[in-house]
């Protein structure tokens, strides 16, 4: 029996970054340390590594297989880790999904190819996904990128067959627009209820929780993990006073990370969140993406001091910028 089978799907999943060091490469310890301090959190059941927080647009595969084999020595036991799967060339993406199974990750997300934003076929995206789940035993994730990505964002005709493929358990629903949410959570239910479907748009998770959702995969849990924790547990039990005062933690921490243009910031606006709480050491990324500009930096600020994140007072740490 694997992990996931023993444990299920469900509870949060942080969607983890993957710090870097000065001169962009990855930081190993300080990657361990990220995942290590979250593992420690009641309720966060597993993770996502290599996710598009992750950066696995940039990482290259000996980096990706080495986050892989990073998380599974760092967590629990109990632990379930999401890998993603993220490459341009199917045959790229099936050497990856090797390796996560290598790396003993406990299951693969697939995400669409970047190209796939300018144009992708029903059918390329079906043989994408069927070439990768035939090269290994794995339980399979898939995702469903935000409605403004073109072909990326998988209408209800290829969601009916992306989930009917072999060892299909669970959608990262990231349609980052709750009728959307709502219309894929129906559709899977209804052809297979045993597949999860895994609230992921950060700003909008008190309707997704409210609609239905096994838990979620989410970056802004890396922030604030306990709250989107609490948010969970007050919808299941029905406390709408509670729920709501978590939604007024994480509406705004996620308008400023992930409502803010341009959108390809909202790693970096992550790590420099990371950074600004004294968790990481370093927020580098890779080029093409530079460093934050100082008015953005004082804005993200701002919100984790709003949030009671962090003190009015507190110094900005070395290297940034007010």
């Amino acid at each position: 029996m694997t992990r996931i089978e023993r444990l299920g799907v469900g509870g949060i999943y942080p969607a983890v970054v993957c710090p870097l060091s000065p001169d962009f490469q990855v930081n190993e310890p300080a990657l361990a340390e990220h995942i290590k301090s979250l593992d420690q959190i009641p309720g966060v059941n597993g993770f996502l590594v290599n996710g598009h927080a992750g950066e696995n647009s940039t990482l290259t595969r000996e980096e990706k297989l080495k986050a892989v084999e990073i998380a599974r020595a760092t967590v629990s036991q109990d632990t379930i880790l999401v890998c993603g799967v993220n490459a341009e060339s199917t045959d790229d993406a099936i050497a990856h999904a090797r390796d996560v199974a290598a790396g003993d990750g406990d299951a693969i997300m697939i995400f669409p190819p970047n190209s796939w934003e300018i144009s992708a076929t029903h059918a390329q995206i079906v043989a994408h996904h069927r070439a990768i789940i035939d090269a290994v035993d794995l339980p399979v994730f898939l995702y469903q990128a935000p409605h403004f990505t073109g072909p990326m964002a998988y209408p209800a005709a290829v969601i009916k067959e992306l989930i009917c493929l072999p060892r299909v358990i669970a959608i990262k629903e990231g349609s980052w627009e709750t009728s959307l949410y709502d219309a894929t959570r129906r559709l899977v239910k209804k052809i297979d209820p045993s597949i999860a479907v895994m609230a992921s748009g950060d700003e909008h998770l008190l309707t997704c929780f409210v609609l239905g959702s096994e838990g979620s995969i989410v970056s802004l849990a890396i922030i604030i993990p306990e709250v989107i924790v609490s948010l969970e547990a007050a919808v299941k039990r029905s406390d709408l006073p509670a729920a709501q005062s978590a939604h007024e933690i994480i509406y705004p921490l996620a308008k400023a990370i992930y409502g803010t243009h341009p959108a390809n910031l909202a790693t970096a606006r992550l790590k420099t969140c990371l950074k600004l709480l004294g968790r990481i050491d370093c927020d580098a990324m890779r080029l093409p993406v530079l460093p934050l500009p100082a008015a953005q930096v004082k804005a993200l600020r701002d919100v984790l001091v709003e949030s009671g994140l962090l003190e009015n007072d507190s110094f900005l740490p070395k290297g940034m910028n007010a």
